[in-house]
């Protein structure tokens, strides 16, 4: 069975749908439940260190790790069943994930905003700066074996989950500098706020990607 292959505007030779193809599909899965196991422990513990240290950098990245793992259970669900040769999944997929990107994006500025306007100032964590620190190097792991395998899958699906990790690891390291700076700089407080708004920006910016299928390529 072959498909056409659409990334954005362009379309390329034809998808052909053999063995290798469910073989990558079947990797696709098996990522998806590592991320999302993955994001439940990084979940919880970054919203409790984040409380803790009243970080909305670190609460903001987070709560990022539970839209993530919205994006893992997608791609589950999209690679299960009859659903595995369905186009029709691939595009509900597709922009099923875009939607998780904007649920991220509104919490995170309005906070940031708030904090940056009230000046608060957030404390450093040691266990929240060590699981960033864990994230910013298993992250691109992961996005980048995602990309790959959307490549092979043609699928805007599994490249949006993977820019969603790769955008976990861009915040856990803000996430991580801005602890680290404002444990030695206590006039680095307003840091935290700008990483927030930049990790908002991007989240928009890579849902409105998804949403076009732009990242299938």
């Amino acid at each position: 069975m072959a498909t056409q292959s659409c990334c954005g505007s362009s379309c390329a030779a034809p998808v052909v749908k053999d063995a290798a193809w469910h073989r990558a599909a079947r990797w696709a899965r098996a990522l998806a439940w590592v991320s999302l196991v993955w994001m439940v422990a990084e979940g919880v513990i970054g919203l409790w260190q984040g409380v803790a240290a009243g970080s909305i950098a670190l609460l903001g990245w987070a709560l990022g790790s539970v839209v993530e793992g919205m994006a893992s259970v997608i791609v589950v669900w999209r690679f299960t069943g009859e659903r595995t040769l369905s186009e029709t999944a691939e595009r509900t997929a597709q922009k099923l994930v875009a939607v998780s990107f904007w649920l991220l994006a509104p919490y995170i500025a309005i906070e940031s905003v708030r904090n940056l306007l009230g000046e608060h100032r957030s404390e450093c964590t040691a266990l929240g700066m060590t699981v960033t620190a864990l994230s910013l190097v298993a992250m691109p792991l992961l996005g980048r074996a995602k990309h790959r395998l959307a490549v092979r899958l043609d699928s805007a699906a599994t490249a949006g989950e993977g820019t969603q990790n790769y955008l976990c690891a861009v915040q856990a390291a803000a996430v991580l500098a801005a602890l680290a700076l404002t444990s030695v700089w206590s006039g680095g407080w307003w840091l935290d706020s700008i990483v927030g708004l930049g990790v908002a920006g991007a989240a928009l910016w890579q849902g409105v990607q998804s949403w076009r299928g732009d990242d299938c390529c």
